[in-house]
This record gives C-alpha cells, sequence and structure tokens, in this order.
C-alpha cells in the first residue's frame, strides 16, 4: 500500500506480471503513444486522405485513451481486444488500400492519385477512428490499472516519463528511415510482455487458459507483423519520415524514366533535363518571363525533390543552386537516381530544411526564387488543418521571398493547381506581395498547370499577356493566421463537419458503453478537468503551428514541440510535487497572463528576430501558459476521489479540443487562443471551492 499528500489510500491488482507497478506502467505509456504515432504513419501511407485528415486518428485515440482509462476499474480482464483490432486492421487496410475520391465539387483541394477509388471519406474516416480507438484503449487500460496501485501524481509522474520514451523511440526510428516492420516487432514485444501471464506471486495459470490468453495476444499481433514484413521487404519500397516512397524504373521513346510515389499517389518524375523542356516546355518559363534577357546566377529552389528542377536551372546557365528539400529520403534517391545526377554538380548546395525556415534563417539574395511543384501528401503531425507546404504560400512568405531577391530578380512557382480559383488566388498573393500583377501561363488541361511570374518590379517580369486580375470569387491570399490556400470558401467544409458529427456520436456512445452506465456519473464531479484537457489540446496544437511557422514544419521540429510540452508537463508534476505551489487562482492569473502575452506577441515580430533570440522568447511565450496550465490540472488531479475517472475525463477532454481544432479554418490559429481562454475560463468557474466538497 502507498499514501501520496492527500492520504488517498491505494489499491493492488492481480495483474500476472513479473514487472514492478512502476516498470508496467511506464512500458504501457510508452506502448500507447508509440502505437498513436505509428498508426497515425501507416494508416496514411496506405489510406489516401488520411495523409490529409491524420488528425481523426488522433483524436480516436484521445477517445481510446480516455475509455481505457474509464475501464480499468471496473475490467475483469486483460483487454485482449486491442492486439486483436490492430492486428484487424493492419490485415483489411494492406488487403485492400483505399484511395478515396475527392470529388470535382470539393471545396477543399487535396491532391490525389489519378485513378482514386474507394467508399466516401465520411464512410472511411469514422470507421478507422473506431478502429483507433478500440487499439489505444487496451494500452490506456494498462495504465489506468497502475493508477489504482500508486499515488495520484507518481502515478501520473510515470506516465509523462513513459510517453516521452514512446516518442522518442519513434523519433529516433523515424531518423533512421526504420520501415513498419520494426514498429511492428515493437509494439508486439510490449504488448506481449504486458499481457502474457506468467506466475509470480500469484497461483499459476491452468495451462490450457494460460497458452489460450498467449494465443490471444500474439496471434493477431503476428498476423500484423507478417503484413508489415511482407511490405517492408519489398525492394520499391522506402520510408521517409513523412511518407512510404516507391520507385519504378521505366523509359518512354528510348528515354529513362524514375517515377517517385508517396503514400500511394504519383508524386515525381526524373527526367532528362533535355527530354522535359522537350515534352513540357513550361518548366523553362520561369526563366523567359524573369530576368529578362540574363540567365540567373543565384538560384533558390524549394521543392528541390529529386533534382529535375535544379537540373533545369543548371541547363539555364545559373552559377550557383540552392536546393532546398524537406524530405531527406526523396532527395536521397534524386542523389542515386536521377538521370543527369544534378546534385553531384559542384554548382548546387543541397538543404534538408523547410523552405520559409531556410528563407527566414539567410541573409542570402537570389536572382530567381523558384517554388517547384512544392505539394506535399500530409499534415503536420498534431495540426488538423497544417499541410507541410501551408506557410510557403500565405501572402507573408511571398513578401519574404521579395526580400531575399537581388535588383532585377523574379519570385515564381509552377504546379497542377485543380483549380482556377486556387491560380487566381498564387497570382493575387503576388500582386499584394510586389506590388504589380504577376506573369501567368496556364498550360490547357484538366489538371489546370500553371506558371505563376513575378518580377521584383513590373520592368523585371516579361509577360506573353497581363493577368487579368483576381474575380468576384477569387478568395484572399492566405495568411500566417489562416494558411489554407487549398481551401475555397471561409466556412468549415460539410465534410469535415459530418466527419466530426460522426466522430462525437462515436465518443458518446462509446463512452457509455465502455462505462457500464455509470461513466458519465463518475465523471461529472470532473466537468473542469474536461475542460481543463480540452484548453490544453488548443495550446498544443496552437505551439506545433506557431513552431512549424517560426522554424519549419520538418518532422525534427515537430517531434521536438512534442517533447517539449510533455517535458513542460512533466515539470509542472514535479513541481507541484516537489514544492508549495501558489494557490490555484494565482494560476489561473498566470495561466490567463499567458495567455494575453500569447496573443499580444504576433509571429511576424518573431520571426525578425535572430534565431536564438527567437528560440528563447517562443519557448518563454509558448510553454509559460502550458507549464501554469498543468500545475492547475496536478494541484487537482491529486485531490480527486476517482483517479481513473477524473483523468480518463481529461483526455476526453483533449479529444474535444482536437475538434474545436477545426475553427481555425474560420478564426485562423491565433483565435484558438480565444477558444482556449473560454475553456480555461469555465474551467476556473467550475473548480470546486474546497477539499471538502471534492472528497479525500
Amino acid at each position: 500500500m502507498a499514501v501520496d499528500s492527500s492520504t488517498e489510500q491505494v489499491t493492488t491488482t492481480n495483474w500476472p506480471s513479473p514487472f514492478g507497478v512502476r516498470t508496467r506502467l511506464v512500458a504501457a505509456s510508452a506502448l500507447m503513444l508509440f502505437t498513436e504515432l505509428a498508426l497515425i504513419r501507416w494508416t496514411g501511407s496506405n489510406v489516401v486522405h488520411l495523409s490529409y485528415f491524420s488528425n481523426f486518428v488522433l483524436l480516436g485515440s484521445f477517445l481510446g485513451i480516455g475509455i481505457g482509462i474509464l475501464r480499468s476499474g471496473r475490467a475483469k480482464r486483460l483487454p485482449y481486444y486491442s492486439p486483436l483490432m490492430l492486428g484487424l486492421l493492419v490485415l483489411v487496410i494492406a488487403w485492400k488500400p483505399v484511395t478515396v475520391n475527392r470529388g470535382s465539387s470539393s471545396s477543399v483541394i487535396y491532391f490525389t492519385s489519378l485513378n482514386t477509388t474507394g467508399p466516401p471519406v465520411w464512410v472511411i474516416l469514422p470507421i478507422v477512428f473506431i478502429a483507433a480507438a478500440v487499439v489505444l484503449a487496451g494500452p490506456a487500460e494498462l495504465v489506468g490499472r497502475c493508477f489504482t496501485e500508486l499515488p495520484r501524481l507518481t502515478a501520473y509522474r510515470f506516465d509523462l516519463v513513459g510517453s516521452l520514451i514512446g516518442i522518442v523511440s519513434f523519433t529516433a526510428l523515424s531518423f533512421l528511415g526504420a520501415p513498419p516492420i520494426w514498429w511492428g516487432l515493437i509494439v508486439t514485444i510490449v504488448f506481449a510482455g504486458l499481457m502474457i501471464p506468467r506466475a509470480r506471486g500469484v497461483a499459476a495459470q491452468p495451462l490450457v487458459a494460460a497458452v489460450l490468453s498467449a494465443a490471444m495476444v500474439l496471434v493477431p499481433l503476428l498476423v500484423m507483423v507478417g503484413v508489415l514484413f511482407n511490405e517492408s521487404t519489398k525492394s520499391e519500397n522506402s520510408w521517409s519520415p513523412y511518407y512510404k516512397v516507391q520507385t519504378a524504373k521505366s523509359s518512354f521513346e528510348g528515354v529513362p524514366l524514375l517515377t517517385i510515389t508517396v503514400n500511394g499517389v504519383p508524386h515525381q518524375q526524373a527526367i532528362p533535363t533535355d527530354s522535359r523542356l522537350q515534352w513540357e516546355p513550361q518548366y523553362g518559363l520561369p526563366y523567359t518571363r524573369a530576368n529578362v534577357g540574363k540567365a540567373p546566377k543565384n538560384v533558390l529552389i524549394i521543392g528541390a525533390g529529386s533534382g529535375s528542377d535544379v537540373a533545369i536551372a543548371l541547363k539555364k546557365g545559373a552559377e550557383h543552386v540552392d536546393a532546398v528539400e524537406i524530405d531527406p529520403e526523396i532527395r536521397d534517391i534524386g542523389k542515386a537516381l536521377h538521370p543527369d545526377r544534378p546534385y553531384q554538380d559542384p554548382r548546387v548546395s543541397s538543404h534538408i530544411d523547410d523552405g520559409r525556415a531556410f528563407l527566414s534563417r539567410t541573409d542570402k539574395k537570389y536572382d530567381l526564387i523558384l517554388l517547384a511543384l512544392p505539394d506535399s501528401l500530409t499534415l503536420v503531425n498534431g495540426a488538423s488543418s497544417l499541410r507541410l507546404e501551408s506557410y510557403l504560400f500565405t501572402q507573408q512568405a511571398f513578401e519574404s521571398a521579395r526580400d531575399h531577391l537581388n535588383p532585377g530578380g523574379a519570385f515564381a512557382m509552377y504546379n497542377y493547381y485543380r483549380e482556377t480559383w486556387l491560380i487566381d488566388r498564387l497570382a493575387l498573393t503576388a500582386e499584394k506581395a510586389f506590388g504589380h500583377k504577376p506573369c501567368v501561363d496556364k498550360v490547357g488541361d484538366s489538371l489546370q498547370q500553371a506558371v505563376v511570374t513575378v518580377g521584383l518590379t513590373s520592368a523585371d517580369q516579361n509577360c506573353q499577356a497581363e493577368w487579368a486580375g483576381a474575380s468576384s470569387i477569387t478568395p484572399p491570399p492566405a495568411t500566417d493566421n489562416r494558411p489554407f490556400l487549398y481551401l475555397f470558401t471561409d466556412r468549415i467544409p460539410s465534410l469535415y463537419l459530418v466527419t466530426l458529427g460522426l466522430i462525437l456520436v462515436a465518443g458518446i456512445v462509446g463512452v457509455g458503453i465502455a462505462g457500464g452506465g455509470s461513466s458519465y456519473k463518475r465523471m461529472r464531479p470532473y466537468t473542469d478537468l474536461f475542460l481543463l484537457g480540452a484548453g490544453f489540446m488548443l495550446l498544443e496544437t496552437k505551439s506545433i503551428t506557431g513552431f512549424a511557422l517560426l522554424f519549419g514544419t520538418t518532422w525534427v521540429v515537430n517531434a521536438i514541440v512534442f517533447a517539449g510540452v510533455l517535458v513542460a508537463v512533466l515539470a509542472a508534476v514535479e513541481v507541484t510535487r516537489r514544492f508549495r505551489t501558489p494557490p490555484t487562482k494565482v494560476m489561473y492569473a498566470i495561466l490567463f497572463g499567458g495567455l494575453v502575452v500569447s496573443w499580444i506577441f504576433p509571429d511576424d515580430w518573431l520571426l525578425s528576430m535572430p534565431i536564438g533570440l527567437r528560440a528563447l522568447v517562443a519557448v518563454i511565450i509558448a510553454f509559460t501558459p502550458i507549464f501554469a496550465a498543468n500545475v492547475i490540472f496536478a494541484k487537482r488531479f491529486t485531490d480527486t476521489a476517482d483517479g481513473t475517472a477524473s483523468f480518463g475525463a481529461n483526455l476526453l477532454g483533449a479529444m474535444l479540443g482536437g475538434c474545436l481544432e477545426y475553427a481555425a479554418l474560420i478564426i485562423g490559429f491565433h483565435g484558438l487562443l480565444i477558444i482556449a481562454a473560454a475553456l480555461y475560463l469555465g474551467a476556473f468557474l467550475l473548480r470546486p471551492k474546497s477539499k471538502a466538497v471534492i472528497g479525500t
């Protein structure tokens, strides 16, 4: 028996494992977060639109974790359903990968394969959402069992340590380019260690029961491992930190072609430069529309990919090219296999970085800055609607490019834009940033390929025909606050609303079923903790998107921010455990003060700072309210009468916060601070006024 500062007595459970409770808790928490991250990555690589809706897997994970915590106090058996669902989900998706048809009338653009098939998005997303919830409920149930055996904050502390281990482990595998078989093996080993019965301190199980229990854990997991092994050992597959990358060699009219597909979508083709310019002369247009009468000496290419655009720049006479590509695997494929070997040219400097972040850190000036088809096929992890390239196409980004041009220089972009309104929106953004109309060359096909070129001054460009200008339906430029280039309307698309509605219904029903009808009654006293969870999710999202803007949308920045949030939470717990903290009212005052500071100081002010000072100030601004909010949570959590119900309420609140993130499509990421403040105000007003009300 153990006792914490609130004199709460804890219990022990008859869990047939040879490990101590702290080891079990750390392992289960690490398994929980590692499985969540692996599910997001793997499902997104095989269900095309989950690359754009990875947040739905995250929401399903939060629901499952909350349900698992609530179930832990009343479950009589180990959660065998979790490995069973995991094996089934992997098997079904691998048997028939799903690519979803976006439809021609969608108000939001997705870059998908040319021949898409499958059920509607609003059908497949809730299915994966429910499956993710069931999978994550298992590790969460194991975590919840440990919470009943330890003092409240001690349990939460080890839960955070395990979560950090899960993040660091998955990040390390991403860094090493490890294929999914390693993810599956780690999940299988940890599941087996936690759930296969052993005799230690309890009577040994009958042999038949022990074998059956082991089979219920191992059989579905070994099926999963087999599927992942088959996928991981295919010679055409490799894994970057963002995608499953597939390569295929072919030829056309004797010309060698290298096709690169990511997450099942054709992404790039490496073609010899002479053939590229012969077949698709539009790729040479930026060099004829800009820098009139001369070849650009210094060129910056953002979205350099496998190197085709770099090779064209060299062919056009560039003396030096800075080639920026966010995905190291795609760059390395081009370095090894591109027919022209542009990355081996001494005139080329290769940079693995986010293009906007590269611009914010360099003082170099260029004769031409080119956005070369930078259309990512995935979201920034933890952000509901932020794509890897979102901050490249805002008005502020175009202004940053303008400031990095030499006299006589130009800025250009090309892509298959799908919709006329998107071409006009980009042209309008260029006009706003540069003060004059750009050149717009459209290529006549259904995919609406276009080249937009704008000189530093109107004299620095040579348009074949002047752009007609924005129409009455042209959306305004995207901004750093609302960087949603591909969203046509200023409303939340019906696709999101329908899917979110189904998810919330599934959450309400799931919690009711899992709790045996008593879940809501148990959680009712902890409404403030529910609101704290929702507010925290919005703070985390604002931190992720803010750091993505300030330092890049790379997976490294994303992983550091996730880990930093957990470290801030762990620090809040340690401070609460070890020191006498200010009263809750004071901590709420610090929290609201931090939100006000975050609101007052805009991102462009931070972007103007040197990188070191920017990092220091950004950390202080972002993590002060996170730290204060978690001191409040830790103080409140210590005094709760029902640890699993209170913790479950907090996690389910995080699911609501994940749904509320989509309000950013209307009010921008900065506006999420207002919603977070309202949630925290509600938590403050609903907090218990004394321990007598809470119970001890």
